[in-house]
């Protein structure tokens, strides 16, 4: 049995390569760890298994597990890491990036999840036997539990377990809703095991307590030569199934529908997920009450405490829960950027997607692209950053839906009731005569302020204004380039607020033009737009930023601490702003604007239209 499981974990090493850390990716957990190094030496006395061997067996697609180990030479930098697949095929790993002559076999993937042997044992290092709980989201493959001696950066493989599986580890999950191209559409994509010639993608759905009807789904992937870089390419490749999208159409606005998704297999069977539901968006310009959630940076975290010791997102849970309790006051959400901090690390992605799960089902949940989506040297990012571990945007790209023209130019409007949103791409060129920058102009233009008086701007890194540590280094308040090119059309379009993530904490301006408050009023603001506030929400979860020591005199309220933003828009007329604490929900900074549309249509500085004194 020994030397069976010596040659599965032959085969298994041959297969992976998880190299030094991923450079400028040094808080992401698993860079940590230097399995290309790593050694074989199973003991005969060390021994690791777990529990349950089979789970979801009541329809779940998370479970807890316990895995109990033994090693009869402990120490304190023991850990245990889960890996899936829990067998590979050596031909699908790449060979050593570094010096041939090294030893074989190696290991070239990524565990998916790590704990040290003592988390939860104490005495470990004096007994040598101790036993961890993980929770497990279904990722289309089975696991297996691997023990390693000296650390994470000279690791010895002492013991593998037997794998375990989900029942069904292809089965549809982790759905998720976005906006379509106009106000009446709605969208749902969601992860699955199944190719299109294995079973056919669909939703069935319907308004609530109606007949359903099927509507069919796209499905797409990618694959590890998408990728443009290492990890992503290499230690941090994990094959991320399929992407189904759907499109419901034709929705009556503000009732509620509800749907199921469905894989029809060859056989006529079907296999089904849960029932979710969700609220059709209003119509453009209706008077009703409607409430956006915005913030940046949120990443993802670990409830079972893996892959925590780097403290890499201790606030993204706080978040996450909090929009889950209060989710029956939230229409919609706009998550600017930096999503899950995968890194290249691409089994990240499903762990975030089955995080935000009981969000994104219930409610649009609209993305932005960050640096830590896209950026890439010589990819055609605009920041030469290394920042994105080899995803280059493909990973969100693929896996979330949002309504912009061009998938790999992460630019879009949104419309939603009396709200119309410009989505920006920080990571691609924005300055004058860009292409983006035409779609800015254009997407500000658009807005029919009479039926959506509610005029908002967001982008991942800050275009405007922000006095972070590092702004305040260089004697700046943005990104270089950013609000000499975009003020204008702030301005020439009166844009309320402008929203930035990036900067891991929470910033509002006054209502600001050319570094000028237009308006010392900080809680109230009433008549006409002579400003853009702007607001930096980049505190989702990943570790905070620091603020400059200098206060400048258009910042009105800065707070060091994970939270987001909540917009309620109660009619045409009025809008009430709350930035709340993840910690708590409560609010800690807030205004009202009052405005009627012979407001917006007033002539100020620099927005003005031509005129004419003919008659």
């Amino acid at each position: 049995m020994k030397m069976v499981l010596l040659w599965i974990f032959v085969l298994f090493i041959a297969s992976l390569n998880l190299g030094l850390a991923h450079v400028n990716g040094g808080d992401q957990p698993l860079a940590k760890i230097n399995i290309l190094k790593a050694t074989i030496a199973f003991h005969e006395f060390a021994a690791i298994s777990a529990q349950p061997v089979l789970l979801g067996l009541k329809g779940e697609d998370t479970q807890w597990t316990t895995v109990i180990f033994m090693n009869p030479n402990p120490s304190s930098d023991d850990w245990v890491g889960v890996f899936s697949p829990a067998k590979f095929d050596p031909s699908t790993c790449p060979p050593p990036v570094n010096d041939r002559k090294e030893q074989l076999p190696y290991i070239c993937s990524a565990p998916i999840k790590y704990k040290y042997a003592n988390k939860s044992s104490p005495f470990y290092t004096k007994t040598g036997s101790g036993s961890l709980r993980f929770q497990l989201i279904n990722q289309r493959a089975d696991f297996s539990f691997a023990l390693f001696s000296g650390g994470l950066s000279d690791p010895t493989l002492v013991a593998i377990s037997d794998p375990i599986s989900f029942v069904n580890p292809k089965a549809p999950l982790y759905p998720r809703l976005a906006l379509g191209k106009s106000w009446d559409e709605m969208t749902v994509t969601w992860t699955s095991g199944y190719d299109i010639d294995e079973a056919a993608p669909f939703v069935e759905w319907g308004r609530k307590g109606d007949l359903r009807v099927r509507s069919p789904a796209g499905t797409v992937t990618f694959k590890r030569n998408s990728m443009c870089g290492s990890p992503a390419s290499t230690v941090g490749w994990r094959d991320p199934g399929f992407t189904h999208t759907s499109f419901l159409k034709d929705l009556w606005p503000n009732f509620v529908y509800t749907y199921r998704i469905g894989h029809l297999l060859s056989n006529g069977s079907v296999v089904w997920s849960k029932t979710y539901s969700f609220k059709s968006s209003p119509y453009p310009g209706q008077n009703s009450l409607q409430r956006v959630i915005i913030f940046g940076d949120m990443g993802k975290a670990e409830r079972d405490g893996s892959n925590e010791y780097s403290n890499y997102q201790p606030g993204a849970l706080n978040t996450t829960d909090q929009l889950i309790r209060d989710l029956d006051n939230i229409d919609i959400v706009f998550h600017i950027g930096d999503l899950t901090y995968s890194n290249g690390y691409i089994s990240q992605w499903d762990q975030f997607t089955a995080q935000v799960e009981p969000i994104a089902s219930s409610v649009p949940y609209m993305i932005a692209s960050g640096n830590h989506e896209r950026d890439w040297p010589n990819s055609g990012s605009f920041y030469n950053t290394p920042d994105s571990g080899g995803e280059c945007g493909v990973p969100a790209e693929t896996m979330f839906y949002y309504p912009a023209e061009n998938k790999a130019k992460f630019w879009y409007s949104a419309d939603y009731g009396l709200f119309h949103f410009c989505i920006a791409d920080s990571e691609h060129d924005w300055r004058e005569g860009s292409e983006q920058y035409k779609f800015i102009d254009q997407c500000l233009a658009s807005a029919d302020r009479h039926r959506q008086p509610w005029l908002i701007f967001a982008a991942h890194r800050v275009l405007g204004y922000s006095s972070n540590y590092w702004y305040g280094q260089e004697g700046a308040y943005e990104e270089p380039m950013g609000r000499e090119s975009l003020q204008r059309l702030w301005q020439k379009y009166k844009v309320d607020i402008a929203f930035y993530g990036h900067v891991h904490n929470y910033e509002r301006s006054c209502p600001i033009y050319q570094n000028q408050c237009m308006n010392k009023v900080k809680n109230h603001y009433l008549g006409v737009i002579n400003g853009t506030i702007h607001v930096v929400m980049g505190g989702g979860g990943s570790h905070l930023s620091g603020f400059s020591e200098v206060i400048p005199h258009w910042s009105i309220y800065r707070d060091y601490d994970w939270g987001f933003v909540k917009l309620t828009a109660f009619n045409q007329s009025s809008l009430l702003f709350e930035y709340k604490k993840s910690r708590d929900g409560k609010v800690y900074d807030s205004f009202t604007i009052s405005r009627d549309y012979k407001d917006v249509l007033a002539c100020v500085h620099d927005s003005c239209e031509p005129k004419t004194l003919a008659t």
